[in-house]
């Protein structure tokens, strides 16, 4: 026991308990998803290694608690052969969280799923200065809260109005979260204030002539935190229309992180001490 390497076993995902030589071990998920199959693993193993229970984390992921420091070759070994990996802890890129977006749910704007398992093959478990979290939602209602995220995505729309279709009706700003949009009845004009709009698409949806359309794009916030601080990310670039756009402002924000982040250090905190501007300036340059 003396010989163990607890920081490389934080590593694979196997936390200590306060129990001796007993981890809570941390699986991979992306995207909040498991298959019956790895969900069947997970339970023999529970069942076979643990105390036959799991823990659901706040970030979409499974632990399995009470395993044996001389049963963790075993226990990947059974997961392994039912699909299931083990997660990862500490300065990484960790489980890449997101909703069901629009595949699943009438609210979504964007395949949520499908850029969660994207940012999973290109930056799942990277080594960074310190840890580093991505959470996709679907759209402004924001059920994965993005902004509590090192790097959040968001569905957007920007909406555009055609007046030959409209019959005035005012369902459009009845719906206006942010009030964006005032409909004089009376005089047949409709008043829309773009500087206002959140991109949440609610008039889109609503439109019953489809009067008002738009095209789906990606809300990013960079520099969430939610922890013994609290920061609520920051947008600094427009809407982002383009999947090859998106990936490159975030090859381009974590680039930034390792080249001006302390050992240690969150990137909110980097962003504080280092300046916004300077990673603002950066987006812009390459966009």
């Amino acid at each position: 026991m003396e010989n163990v390497d607890y920081k490389e076993l934080k590593k694979g995902g196997f936390m200590r308990q306060i129990q001796k030589n007993y981890f809570s071990m941390r699986l991979k998920s992306v995207g909040g998803q498991l298959t019956v199959q790895q969900l069947e693993t997970i339970q023999k193993v529970a069942e076979k290694y643990g105390h036959g229970y799991i823990h659901l984390t706040s970030r979409q992921g499974v632990e399995i608690p009470f395993i044996n420091i001389n049963s963790i070759s075993q226990v990947k070994t059974q997961l392994g052969e039912g699909g299931v990996k083990v997660g990862a802890c500490g300065p990484r890129v960790r489980t890449i969280t997101a909703c069901q977006g629009n595949s699943i749910c009438p609210s979504g704007l964007i395949n949520t799923v499908e850029v969660a398992e994207e940012l999973e093959k290109r930056y799942g478990g990277r080594e960074l200065p310190h840890k580093f979290k991505f959470g996709v939602t679907g759209c402004c209602n924001n059920c994965l809260k993005a902004e509590e995220n090192d790097l959040g995505i968001k569905g957007g729309i920007k909406p555009s109005w055609n007046n030959s279709e409209c019959t005035f009706c005012g369902l459009c700003e009845a719906i206006c979260p942010a009030k964006a949009i005032k409909v004089g009845k009376t005089d047949k004009q409709l008043y829309f204030e773009p500087d206002k709009c959140i991109y949440c698409g609610k008039c889109v949806k609503i439109c019953p002539t489809s009067a008002w359309s738009g095209k789906s794009g990606f809300i990013v916030s960079f520099g969430g935190l939610y922890g013994n601080r609290i920061a609520i990310g920051r947008r600094l670039l427009p809407l982002i229309f383009s999947i090859e756009i998106l990936y490159k402002t975030i090859d381009i924000a974590l680039a930034f992180f390792e080249k001006n982040a302390k050992n240690g250090e969150r990137f909110a905190n980097t962003l504080d001490r280092v300046g916004w501007k300077l990673l603002e300036k950066e987006l812009n340059k390459a966009l």
